[in-house]
Formats: structure tokens, sequence, C-alpha cells
């Protein structure tokens, strides 16, 4: 998906012309991947451009820059005000953001305590993250020969740019032979996560996910849907479980900031359930994209007004 370049980001305090947001090629992020990021969406609703759990993403970022001795430099507060600010100086109803902080230029070498840190904030366009047909009807995934990097060897449940080599190397096959997405599975086998999105199987009328301790990043979609799960009335486990259940399952659905909720309809050329989106995963869909565009009063707290 082809980025539209908008008119400015913010770098380090200040808004600049997108072709300015440069880092030096030296910087420590770059060649360690020693930085963390966000992914957040601003969507259009009645009030106008509202943000999804803005704050509880900062929150996440600030948790993520912890997880790696990164100090972002920037509260909170700061970080969700020039958040506003950006989405505001491109004029966009509706966008995707990209909060990133990481070490910069200071010397050579693995070790980056003491580096200054650079932070960036980015707005731009942004349509269904899997494609409106797989919104719609589904995508196809298979389940990657690349394990889900594992808790005893970096900060998994953190969002930092080193870990995401793993997603990408997963991805890429998927992509190569011929699928649309991934499902990793963790050191222990069990079924972790997709390059970028948490992972639910509903099977004899319960919903599972995999927990925390699987190795997974705590999204904050993936919160919302299950706090939208139980409140629906529907059973949600958090609970391992391995490749052959994905094979039993009725159906089977993503959720990230990116692919909000997104039905898979095919695991390994096997149907998902007949191969179309099922019921549920239907109802969840509907429902978040409800109360992300402001039709849903309930959950007026989770959408922050840009204006």
């Amino acid at each position: 998906m082809q980025i539209q370049p908008t008119e400015k980001i913010w770098k380090n305090g200040k808004l600049v012309d997108w072709k300015d947001a440069t880092v030096h090629v030296m910087t420590h992020g770059l060649h360690y991947g020693t930085g963390a990021f966000e992914g957040i969406r601003c969507y259009s609703t009645s009030d106008g451009p509202a943000i999804f759990r803005l704050r509880e993403h900062m929150e996440r970022f600030h948790s993520s820059g912890k997880a790696i001795n990164l100090r972002i430099p920037y509260t909170v507060d700061q970080l969700c005000a020039a958040t506003k600010e950006t989405v505001k100086a491109n004029k966009l109803d509706s966008c995707y953001i990209r909060p990133i902080s990481f070490f910069g230029v200071q010397g050579m070498g693995v070790n980056p305590i003491g580096y200054p840190v650079e932070t960036f904030i980015i707005s731009f366009p942004l349509g269904a993250y899997l494609g409106d047909e797989g919104m719609k009807n589904g995508i196809r995934v298979h389940t990657s020969s690349w394990h889900r990097v594992g808790s005893g060897m970096v900060p998994a449940t953190a969002k930092v740019c080193g870990n995401y080599l793993n997603g990408a190397l997963a991805v890429m096959e998927a992509k190569l032979n011929g699928f649309d997405e991934t499902i990793m599975l963790n050191e222990l086998h069990m079924v972790a996560e997709g390059s970028g999105e948490n992972i639910f199987l509903v099977r004899k009328g319960k919903i599972l996910t995999p927990p925390l301790n699987a190795g997974i990043l705590p999204g904050i979609t993936r919160d919302s849907i299950m706090v939208l799960a139980k409140e629906m009335g529907y059973e949600l486990i958090e609970q391992n479980f391995s490749r052959a259940e994905l094979y039993g399952a009725d159906e089977l659905f993503f959720t990230g900031t990116a692919a909000e909720v997104t039905p898979i309809r095919e695991v390994d050329r096997r149907l998902v359930g007949d191969g179309s989106p099922g019921p549920m995963t239907k109802a969840l869909q509907s429902r978040f994209l409800d109360i992300v565009r402001g039709k849903d009063v309930r959950y007026a707290s989770w959408l922050d007004l840009v204006k």
C-alpha cells in the first residue's frame, strides 16, 4: 500500500515539511532497531476527526520505550497534543498516525546508552490495511515457518522496531506463497499472532485469543474487542491453542489498528467454516466500526476529538 505524502510531520517538538523529516544515516535506531513506535487511527465522525484511544496508545508508546531503556522526551499529554496538532496541520478527516522514537547519532557500537533520542509523529491517509475485499469477505493466510520471537529473547510485548523484522520475514513468506497474511507460532508451537495483528478463534460459540504470556503484543484493538465481546454476551477466554486447532475453527479474525477487524476465510488452504465471515466476526466488526465512527455514544470516551 503506497503512502500518500502529507504537508507536515512533527519532528522533535515542531512541525516540519514532509520532505524535511529526515534522519542521519548513522542513526543508531536505523542500524540496530533501537526504537519504539505506535500505530493509531483517526476516524471521520459527525463531530469531526476523532482519534481512537489516543491516550492508551501513547501510554503504550512510553511503556515500549521503557522496555528498551529508551526515554521518550515528551510526556503522554504532550504527545497527545502534538498528535492532534499534526492531524490538524494536514487537514485530515481520517488518517493513520505513526509516532516513533529512537536512539539517534552519537558514536558507533551496539550500546546506545547516553545517545540522543529523536521523536516524530506522522499522519497520512490509509484505507483498509488488508483491503476492502478482505474486510468484507475475509483473507487467506498461512502458518509461517518463522516463529514469533520469545519473551526470553526480546521484550516481545513491547512495540519496538527491532521486533518487526520477525513479522516482516513472516509476511514476505506469506506473500511470496500467494497468501494475504500470516499466522506465527511461538517457541512452544502455540498460536501467537499475525505479522502485525492479534488473532481470535471462534469455536462452538466461544471466542478464544492467546494470552499475553504467549509472547503477543497487548493490542489496543484486541482489548477493545475483548470488552465488546463480553458486553455482547459472548464467552471469551484467553487461552493457548495450537495450529491444528485453527483448522477446526468455526470463525477466525485478526484485530489491529491497521487491520481493524478483518475476517480470515482460509488457513493453509483450508476453509474456515464455510469460507465466509461468520456471524460473531461480523457482529463484532460492525460494532467496532460503529464505535470508531462515533455512532455509539456509549463508547464516546474511546474517541478523542481533534477539534
